[in-house]
């Protein structure tokens, strides 16, 4: 019987199973910016290192502030190709993410909201150290027993540890609770050797996760919204 859940934040609460470099990604097409998906991705790549790596992201940093710091870290990155974004486009690129981001919080956050009324939960998630301040910017702040976030406890998925110490902040058995994930590598594999059962909120990847055999997700769905039925039938 499930009695707790962990929630990732990042591809799963904020874009419903999208992975975050095809959010960006659709919103510099949307801009016009002429550059290859494969220009991009290193620009993306680059950027995720440079802000992993230094402290860039402050705690009190908003949503907001942290869209712009990373799409000036990769359109500085892309002028190093000879290709220029703008300050205006990358104003454009900052304000379609983000109203992308606040729709899709707005519907994750009923599916979240009806699960914590039934279940303890916790957010356990690669995040800048700004995470509480997020949260509460898109008031899911209320929702969560604690936060696990990788850049304050200085562990990383796929590191079990990190949902380990999820499990704990719950006070139940790993098999008692249930991850969900959009990352099969990062989230799904990590929960399910501790014990958890995982769903895996599968849309719009990076790039292909084969799944392991003999640890297969629990579930797979397309739609935060599927949530709820899946864990009544467990």
């Amino acid at each position: 019987m499930i009695k707790g859940i962990i929630f990732d934040y990042g591809g799963t609460i904020d874009t419903n199973g999208i992975h975050w470099s095809e959010v960006i990604w659709q919103q510099y097409l949307a801009a016009y910016v002429q550059i290859s998906k494969e220009e991009f991705r290193e620009a993306y790549v680059h950027a995720e290192r440079t802000l992993g790596k230094n402290r860039i992201i402050e705690p009190e940093h908003t949503f907001h502030r942290l869209l712009e710091l990373k799409i000036a870290i990769q359109a500085d990155h892309i002028a190093t190709m000879g290709i220029e974004i703008d300050e205006s486009t990358r104003e454009t690129i900052v304000e379609g993410c983000y109203t992308q981001v606040k729709e899709t919080i707005e519907q994750s956050c009923k599916i979240v909201r009806e699960l914590s009324d039934r279940y303890p939960a916790v957010l356990v998630t690669n995040f800048y150290g700004n995470m509480p301040v997020v949260l509460k910017e898109f008031s899911l702040d209320k929702y969560f027993r604690t936060i696990v976030e990788s850049a304050v406890v200085g562990i990383r998925k796929p590191d079990a540890r990190l949902f380990a110490l999820g499990v704990e902040a719950l006070s139940l058995a790993p098999e008692e609770v249930i991850v969900v994930g959009d990352s099969y590598r990062k989230d799904i594999f990590p929960a399910l050797s501790l014990g958890c059962k995982a769903v895996w909120l599968k849309k719009l990847c990076w790039e292909e996760e084969p799944v392991i055999p003999g640890a297969e997700p629990t579930a797979i769905i397309s739609d935060i919204a599927h949530l709820p039925e899946i864990i009544e039938k467990l």
